[in-house]
């Protein structure tokens, strides 16, 4: 009997998730081997795409005695990582020296994928200005990955995007070129779970999912990840695993829009909102604690809904919850600027020429990654009525507007003293947030920083406006 998932209409069979009995000589003939070769001491893999996702994993895999090949289209890129130097905050210069003294090698040239057991393709996926999906990457990349691709191989897609993108882009690709998943070749999806500056979860501790074409393609994906992660869980299709990172993010999105909400709820109730979620998380079930902000960051939560909603309207359905939280959480950077100027207001002054001072403009603390950076917005904003801005970020030293360039200043007690408020954005360790508090006018506090500072200082607590 199968298994059936009741709807509103018509109750439909639902694939059990698969459980790869197969065992190497089981398969097909021209994927055998595969097996072997991938869980053996030094297999050729190949890693498209050397961004956050891509090179934290070129480096984990030549730890494993895996010979890596890095494709990226930037030749300046593959020459900085070939000589050691590493752009990506989670991998250090000594780690990628390791991975290069093992053999990694970066390359603009894919003709090496003809030389690989495996190929995983980490290419951005961003939106479009419509909130539509952009998959111009993934088309580049399977274009150029299909070119070189032969029979024995196992592509895997790890970038982010909806339900079907394996089985609609990538497999036809491959069949031109005469090679028949599950048959020639081994393809599978394995999203990938990359959290930036996660001192707890990296490669090897995070789970990973992955979902192939056919079992044979499932178990391929199995053995190529076990040699870097503890944990490999298989899912019945490419679908379904890519349908997983899209519920892992939609669900972050939409609480995170719930308790944003809650924000303004409390500000309209005069209550603070900060000491409702900590009285909150004292219950130790049913609750699960999420932080309001002046918006969402980086590039999977603010994104990877989307890729949700817009598949779904294909099939004349709205994703209400996505929507609705897309809604709220890209409200919030106006917010942030209306409680600037009701503080400004306060202290009897507009925000058309006042010196604003904001501390951080990294979508999350302790990282320089900017992409889709709340911050951003709530500058332009700003900027937009009139502000003079500076801002102070030990993570990023410039930072690029539509109005121009910006360089992140020195925080001290007489940068604090010259501006007529400051923003905090982004909360960083390693800010000094009892200086901040003694030596600002008005702090506009959108991240909660300065609650440990207020504590002990409580008679310059009214200086504080939460969000």
């Amino acid at each position: 009997m199968g298994i059936y998932s009741a709807g509103a209409d018509t109750a439909r069979p639902v694939k059990p998730r698969c459980e790869v009995p197969l065992r190497d000589s089981e398969l097909p003939i021209r994927l055998a081997g595969l097996l072997e070769r991938l869980s053996g001491p030094s297999p050729v893999i190949g890693v498209v795409g050397l961004g956050y996702v891509g090179l934290p994993l070129c480096v984990e895999l030549a730890g494993t005695g895996a010979q890596v090949y890095g494709l990226d289209i930037s030749e300046s890129l593959c020459a900085a990582l070939n000589a050691g130097r590493s752009h990506v905050g989670d991998v250090s210069d000594s780690a990628l020296a390791g991975a290069v003294a093992a053999g990694f090698r970066a390359s603009t040239d894919a003709v090496c994928v003809e030389r690989c057991d495996a190929v995983i393709i980490c290419v951005p996926t961003p939106l479009r200005k419509t909130k539509d999906p952009d998959i111009s990457y993934i088309i580049a990349a399977g274009q150029s990955v299909a070119a070189h691709a032969r029979a024995g191989q196992l592509i895997v897609l790890e970038s982010t995007t909806y339900p079907g993108t394996t089985q609609e882009i990538l497999v036809p690709m491959l069949k031109e070129r005469g090679l028949t998943p599950g048959e020639d070749i081994a393809v599978a999806f394995s999203p990938e779970r990359v959290d930036p500056g996660n001192p707890r979860y990296g490669i090897r501790n995070t789970p990973k999912v992955v979902g192939g074409v056919t079992p044979a393609c499932t178990l391929a994906a199995e053995a190529l990840y076990r040699r870097c992660c503890d944990t490999v869980f298989p899912v019945s299709s490419p679908a379904a695993a890519e349908t997983v990172k899209l519920l892992e993010n939609t669900f972050r999105m939409v609480n995170i829009g719930l308790v944003n909400e809650f924000a303004l709820v409390c500000r309209r109730l005069g209550l603070d909102v900060w000491e409702i979620i900590d009285a909150a998380s004292t219950k130790p079930f049913g609750f699960m604690t999420f932080k309001p902000g002046p918006g969402l960051g980086g590039h999977c939560i603010p994104v990877d809904p989307h890729y949700l909603a817009w598949k779904l309207r294909a099939h004349g359905f709205t994703t209400r919850f996505v929507e609705l939280a897309d809604a709220v959480n890209s409200a919030m950077p106006e917010h942030v600027v209306s409680v600037v100027g009701d503080a400004l207001n306060h202290a009897e002054r507009s925000v058309k020429g006042s010196r604003i001072l904001a501390l951080g403009v990294a979508y999350k603390p302790d990282i320089s990654d900017v992409r889709e950076s709340p911050a951003i917005e709530v500058l332009s904003l700003l900027h937009g009525r009139g502000a003079r801005l500076s801002y102070s970020d030990p993570y990023v030293p410039s930072l690029k507007l539509d109005s121009g360039i910006m360089h992140s200043v020195v925080l001290d007690a007489q940068a604090l003293r010259e501006a007529d408020a400051v923003v905090v954005l982004t909360d960083h360790r390693s800010y000094d947030w009892e200086l901040v508090l003694k030596e600002a006018r008005v702090i506009v506090d959108a991240r909660n920083a300065t609650a440990r500072a207020r504590a002990v200082a409580p008679e310059l607590a009214s200086k504080v406006w939460a969000i």
